[in-house]
């Protein structure tokens, strides 16, 4: 083999091992389970009025990532009765979690939300800076959370 031949070839090793790790480290590597929610077996809700209440819940399963404010991903059941007075989150937009993640998917909830077949209500506002936490609910009580970012920041138009 010539010098030029070991060359790409080691080039091609080191890009191949380089993208295996940056979609590891993607889907994989920066997620963690969630085991409880702060006041276990509780979600907070945000009524109409700007008040937050908890809400009960159960079969909370969710992943959350340090890496980014919206990483976090989540599934439940409830009772829809409780997030009736809950206040409606127009912008609503389902993010893509991981494939690994199978109780969320964020193509059925944007097809449900679009058909009205649930709906989409502010969990907290302000969960971390310009982030809010948007629950889906079905009316047999399943739901679903993610954090979103808000658009109560306007453009800047500079880099910080």
């Amino acid at each position: 083999m010539t010098s030029g031949k070991i060359m790409v070839s080691m080039l091609v090793l080191v890009s191949l091992l380089a993208g295996m790790a940056v979609w590891y480290l993607q889907v994989y590597g920066f997620y963690e389970e969630v085991d409880e929610i702060t006041g276990a077996g509780q979600i907070v809700v945000t009524d109409a009025a700007g008040a937050t209440h908890p809400v009960a819940i159960e079969g909370f399963r969710a992943i959350d990532a340090s890496s980014s404010p919206i990483r976090y991903r989540a599934c439940f059941t409830l009772d829809p009765a409780q997030v009736a007075q809950a206040a409606p989150y127009p912008a609503a937009t389902p993010l893509n979690g991981p494939n690994w993640f199978q109780c969320y998917s964020a193509r059925a909830l944007t097809a449900d939300l679009e058909s009205g077949a649930a709906k989409a209500v502010l969990g907290q506002a302000e969960v971390r800076p310009d982030v809010d936490r948007v629950i889906v609910v079905y009316p047999d009580g399943r739901a679903f959370a993610w954090h979103q970012f808000n658009d109560k920041t306007p453009e800047r138009k500079v880099m910080d």
